[in-house]
């Protein structure tokens, strides 16, 4: 999947490079958020709920090869 976006492409690296990142639950409308929403929809991403006011966002297998 060579046809990422850059900010997708830019995004998913530091999801990797991170292992997991921590992002607060309410979207505030920002390019985070927005990109967020976008690989996860491609299933690049993976976010699941951890706590009350954050979730985990993990890049999947395919994220991985997208990269």
């Amino acid at each position: 999947m060579s046809d990422l976006l850059p900010q997708q492409h830019l995004l998913l690296e530091l999801i990797q490079m991170s292992g997991d990142i921590s992002v607060p639950k309410r979207d505030d409308g920002s390019v985070l958020f927005r990109t967020l929403k976008e690989c996860e929809d491609l299933r690049l991403v993976a976010v699941t709920p951890d706590g009350d006011d954050h979730n985990t966002a993990t890049v999947t297998l395919r994220g991985r090869k997208a990269l």
